[in-house]
């Protein structure tokens, strides 16, 4: 069953994580993705655990219905190949500067006179025309600027990366929206455009959602900080076992919860009887919170606040997740033997589509496994891939 973009071909100049995985995810949807790699290949090749050379684990679940071809851009036959490949596209994405693109014959000016349906992503740090546009930009370094790492002072005793790829994959999410959002703007006769998503601008945006708070309001009104989520005792509590995120949120909650706990006195107590005061009185309500539950096990609470659809969840570990009740009814982890490195596993896409399904069609490529079809795709004779390959322009699996 075709996915929802299928017919759609995207050329995928990106490399490490946040590209890739965008890219990934317009292949789980349908779309051939023509991963374009230098003769070394991705970064991500050699990030992580691998059973063999240049197929380690980030690269892994960051790649699947991809195809790979192998071109030298530091040379002109190279260069030309990618053009003509970009010629064949409904999308080209890179994240690369723009001074780089443009130093190479390859910015969006150079393309759409001759391809004006091309949707054109351009995925880095810094929007470029800021005086940050050609700082290099990584996760620890958007982290750092979008103002993540100060955040985490208030749970540690200095500024923290927060233990995920936080920026990068929020902004793969961002690729993913701009490309689609151009290509129906194309589907409606509006042309192809050239789009530009900054990892910076992404992850201010993300940031400042709840945070911006009084400073939404120009003079300010209140602080910046959404204070129920700052509070420094909002967290996963200790019970009698292990530990449990408890989270009663409307006012019925609440009540609820105190006769559940048997402290009936608090469920007048006006500190907790609206949104309002709750919010206003952040650090006493999570205090008291985390008291209650400590006086009885998981599974105790568990089972009495799920009876009263009172939000509950015990803390899972990472590893827990691999074998998970939800996960593992809904499908979601797929064992796969991949023709080279053996049994895989790999995620489901989360999206469901129920009329063009999303779906993994093909494994992660090894490097340069699919130049030879894709170049005689883009009109290339068996002669003359034969001469790119000889010549190191190419290389083939």
């Amino acid at each position: 069953m075709p996915g929802t973009l299928e017919g759609i071909r995207v050329v995928d100049l990106t490399t490490v994580l946040m590209g890739p995985w965008a890219a990934q995810m317009m292949g789980d949807m349908g779309a051939d993705v023509i991963k374009v790699e230098t003769p070394a290949g991705d970064i991500s090749r050699a990030m992580g655990p691998g059973r063999n050379p240049g197929m380690a684990a980030v690269f892994m679940t960051t790649n699947r219905n991809k195809r790979s071809i192998v071109l030298d851009l530091t040379r002109d036959e190279g260069m030309q190949a990618l053009r003509r490949l970009i010629a064949t596209a409904d999308v080209f994405m890179h994240n690369f500067r723009p001074k780089v693109m443009d130093k190479f014959g390859l910015g969006y000016d150079s393309f759409k006179d001759d391809h004006p349906e091309l949707v054109y992503c351009r995925a880095y740090g810094f929007r470029s025309d800021g005086p940050m546009a050609d700082k290099p930009a990584y996760d620890d370094v958007i982290q750092t600027a979008a103002g993540f790492t100060d955040l985490m002072t208030l749970i540690a005793d200095q500024p923290r990366y927060l233990p995920t790829l936080m920026a990068d994959k929020t902004s793969s999410y961002a690729v993913l929206s701009a490309v689609l959002s151009a290509l129906v703007n194309r589907e409606r006769g509006g042309g192809g455009q050239e789009v530009e998503v900054p990892m910076y601008e992404t992850l201010v945006d993300f940031m400042m959602v709840e945070h911006l708070y009084g400073a939404t309001f120009d003079p300010p009104i209140a602080q910046m900080g959404y204070e129920r989520v700052m509070n420094t005792e909002r967290k996963p509590y200790a019970t009698k076992d292990g530990y449990l995120t408890v989270l009663p949120y409307t006012d019925r909650n609440w009540r609820d919860f105190f006769a559940i706990a048997g402290r009936a006195e608090l469920i007048d107590d006006p500190v907790f009887a609206t949104h309002v005061a709750r919010v206003s009185n952040s650090e006493r309500v999570y205090a008291v919170l985390g008291e209650i539950v400590a006086t009885r096990t998981t599974a105790e609470w568990v089972a009495a606040l799920e009876a009263a659809n009172i939000p509950v969840m015990r803390v899972y570990t990472k590893e827990e997740l691999l074998d998970e009740t939800q996960l593992n009814a809904t499908g979601f982890w797929h064992m796969i033997d991949h023709p080279t490195e053996g049994r895989i596993r790999l995620a489901d896409p989360p999206v469901r589509f129920f009329k063009t399904p999303s779906s993994i069609r093909d494994l992660p490529p090894t490097l340069g496994q699919q130049s030879a079809e894709i170049l005689a795709e883009a009109g290339y004779s068996e002669a003359e891939i034969e001469a790119l390959i000889s010549a190191g322009i190419s290389r083939t699996a």
